[in-house]
Formats: C-alpha cells, sequence, structure tokens
C-alpha cells in the first residue's frame, strides 16, 4: 500500500538550519518561507532517466514536465527515507542505487500564478527497480528519454519545464 506523510514541511533559516515546521498544505504562497525538500533523477537499466508531467491538480507548475520525482521530508525524516518512501507513493517504483549528487541545491522560484517555490533542495540519482504505477493526481504522464534529447528539449524550451529540473541539470553533467 502506498502511504504519504501527514503534510509537514521543515523550515530552514538562511544557513539551512531546521527552525520549526509548517503545514505543507498552507506554505506554499506567495511568500513561501524557505524550506527542506529534494529531487530525484531516476534512471533505467538501459540509461534513460525518468520525466514526469505534473497531474493539471498541483498547486505549483501544473501540467510541465520535470524531473523523476520531488517532495518534501517529513520533520525528523532521514532524506533518503523521504526519497523512497515519495517513489513509492507517487510513482509506485522502489529504487536502487540512491546516491545523493547535489548535495548543496538551493532555488527559488515564482510559477505564474504567483506562488513561490523557496526550497534547500538536495539532489539524488537512482536506478528504477520496476515499472512506474504513477498516481494519477500526482503524475499526468511520463516519459524514459535518453540525458541527451532531455538536454535538448530543456534547451529548446526551458518554460515547458519546471525550474528546478532546468536549473539541476547542467550541474548533473
Amino acid at each position: 500500500m502506498k502511504t504519504e506523510n501527514p503534510g509537514q514541511v521543515v523550515l530552514l533559516d538562511s544557513a539551512f538550519q531546521p527552525v520549526g515546521v509548517a503545514d505543507k498544505a498552507t506554505v506554499h504562497t506567495g511568500e513561501t518561507p524557505l524550506h527542506l525538500a529534494f529531487s530525484c533523477h531516476i534512471s533505467d537499466d538501459r540509461g534513460r532517466v525518468l520525466v514526469t508531467r505534473r497531474a493539471l491538480s498541483k498547486r505549483t507548475w501544473p501540467g510541465v514536465w520535470t524531473n523523476s520525482v520531488c517532495g518534501h521530508p517529513a520533520p525528523g525524516e532521514q532524506l533518503e527515507h523521504a526519497v523512497r518512501r515519495r517513489v513509492g507513493y507517487e510513482l509506485g517504483l522502489e529504487l536502487g542505487d540512491l546516491q545523493l549528487a547535489l548535495p548543496d541545491f538551493r532555488y527559488r522560484a515564482v510559477d505564474a500564478s504567483g506562488i513561490v517555490e523557496n526550497e534547500f533542495c538536495p539532489v539524488f540519482t537512482a536506478l528504477a527497480a520496476g515499472t512506474p504505477d504513477p498516481r494519477p493526481d500526482e503524475v499526468l504522464e511520463y516519459r524514459w528519454v535518453d540525458p541527451p534529447a532531455l538536454r535538448t528539449a530543456v534547451a529548446a524550451a526551458p518554460w515547458a519545464f519546471s525550474p528546478w529540473l532546468v536549473l539541476q541539470l547542467p550541474l548533473l553533467g
């Protein structure tokens, strides 16, 4: 059974140290405080990367293509556990070989509706163990793509992708 955390995020100070918690449902506004998140780029055994299109019901960046999965650890939850939990919940996948790739990634972006993402967001890479079975309230569609094709698409139409993917991709090499 797929489970998900109750919906609190860890608030951070400017040194990325925890200073409190907030309800995930209320934290993403036009003045979103800095909080802890994560992103994960999942590959298959052929070297293709999984990209997902965010459900149209998502509060931020609905309908845009993005990396495999992103989310927020619950207060006190280890990042690696949070990644595996979210991947299981959102994509119905288990992961092998989970690696921290960008430990210090941080970004701030504003979507078309004015909602701000303001995250300290370590980035992971992983290998998929199985076939995705995504939740339709999270993922509208998904594709396995060759990394050079993804880089070409992002360079040609960055507005069609999440800002965090656009920023992370060149850093992942």
